[in-house]
């Protein structure tokens, strides 16, 4: 028999008619008269048919690939050597969940350096690739492939974003032994997870601070492995992540804003309750299509839309920035807001520089440099900073507005934890009571100690 890989796919050519019963993944396809299997089944699968007597030449990988190198040796500090080697005593397989700022990306230097194996790490943004494409570049001597950003070259270490790796991954996905994936809550869901089964290598590492629940976290679990190490805020703060104070300002709408708010709140609720009288288990994600089919469902989700922006910024909030950046005029402070819309208006009211997805990477870099330097002491972003970013160092942040719930909240704060002498940081979230923002922000908040 012959294992081969075809197109993000595992072909085995020459099999019997028997004996094959519940290999790994194994299922016979009548177009081409073959077995397939998806590809992240591989050595599981060649496992499978040694064990069974079966004589398997293997084509996915005809010889063992070289090692990469040279790296440099990458310093730990103690839970991240935890880290490492629970996953390497894991079989090489899992995911590693540390907060924002704790250092998740050394974990993975250290294992790249220790294995030598030809891998592929995957990020979510272009922000991300860059800066992966920087810090490997501080440890990893050899050349350094990239896919994404308008290029598409490939080395024994590549990064990728998640878009690329999923167009790209039919061709490339049996050229790495060690997969990383950065942001790997992303995954599980059924959004791109091809990506992940179009790969053969057996090393899989995945970094997050939110992991999933449910069976987002089962799915994940099959195509990286299980949480194989895991902290929060709560373990790390005081002495390896900065010690911080949560500041809740709880606002009011005034009598103008309350009234639109209760006048769309009621014409949203009345076309809810119509859909859960016939369909009380329904999901979100089924009132949204059913509402889509008629003109007053989409006049409710329009109302819907506009009591979440008018929650997330309103008059009261726009006090609220100005006095705080007012008080917090010396220090370096990072402003979160729900949509770009919102972060530009605050961005030229008090002349300070927006992060947004629709600022150039240029740019990006240069306003990052300034506020680290102190040149410019406030940003305002809505999503840009969330995830992966390294952000130069800030001890106020002024969380306006969110969308995202529990992970966002957490990688937020994060943001603000790099430690230093004698720091801690203040973070104020802005909060429109008798709205449904209040009871999002209390949910939100117990992410920090989950």
């Amino acid at each position: 028999m012959q294992l081969s890989f075809d197109h993000g796919t595992l072909v085995l050519a020459g099999a019997p008619d028997f004996g094959l019963e519940d290999l790994p993944g194994l299922r016979f396809d009548p177009r081409v008269g073959l077995h397939r299997a998806p590809a992240f089944r591989y050595r599981e699968l060649l496992v499978a048919l040694e064990r069974r007597g079966f004589h398997v030449e293997d084509l996915v990988r005809p010889r063992p690939p070289p090692a990469t190198g040279p790296w440099h040796s990458v310093a730990l500090r103690p839970y991240q050597e935890e880290a490492a080697l629970s996953w390497e005593l894991a079989g090489s397989r899992g995911i590693v969940a540390l907060p924002t700022g704790s250092g998740k990306t050394s974990v993975a230097l250290s294992l790249l350096a220790s294995t030598r194996a030809r891998a592929l790490i995957l990020v979510p943004t272009r922000a991300l690739l860059q800066q992966w494409l920087s810090m490997l570049g501080l440890v990893y001597k050899g050349p350094i492939g990239c896919l994404g950003d308008g290029r598409h070259t490939r080395e024994a270490i590549t990064v990728s974003t998640f878009e690329s790796a999923y167009r790209h991954m039919p061709r490339v996905g049996q050229r790495f032994e060690l997969l990383i994936v950065d942001e790997a809550h992303h995954f599980g869901n059924g959004v791109r997870d091809e990506a992940l089964e179009m790969c053969v290598a057996e090393q899989r590492l995945g970094l997050t601070a939110t992991p999933p629940e449910g069976p987002a976290l089962s799915r994940l679990g099959e195509l990286l492995g299980p949480i194989v190490y895991g902290l929060t805020v709560q373990d790390l703060k005081g002495r390896w992540l900065s010690d911080f104070d949560l500041v809740v300002l709880r606002l009011a709408l005034d009598a103008e804003e309350r009234d639109r708010y209760a006048a769309d709140y009621q014409l949203f609720a009345q076309v809810n309750r119509e859909f859960r009288r016939f369909h009380p288990l329904g999901s979100w994600q089924e009132f949204v299509a059913a509402a889509s089919q008629s003109p007053q469902g989409r006049a409710a989700l329009a109302a819907w839309r506009r009591t979440r922006r008018l929650a997330s910024f309103n008059r009261a909030k726009a006090r609220a920035v100005r006095t705080l950046l007012g008080r917090h005029r010396d220090s370096k402070v990072l402003v979160f807001t729900a949509d770009n819309e919102t972060a530009y208006a605050i961005a030229r009211e008090h002349l300070v520089m927006p992060i947004t997805c629709e600022v150039g990477r240029a740019e990006r870099v240069r306003a990052l440099e300034a506020f680290r330097r102190g040149e410019l002491r406030t940003l305002v972003s809505a999503r840009v900073l969330n995830e992966g970013i390294d952000v130069p160092d800030a001890d106020v942040a002024v969380i306006v507005g969110g969308t995202q719930g529990r992970r966002e909240h957490v990688q937020r704060i994060g943001r603000l934890l790099r430690p230093s002498p004698g720091k801690r940081a203040l973070v104020y979230e802005l909060v429109t009571m008798a709205t449904s923002e209040a009871r999002y922000a209390a949910e939100r908040r117990r992410g920090l100690a989950a």
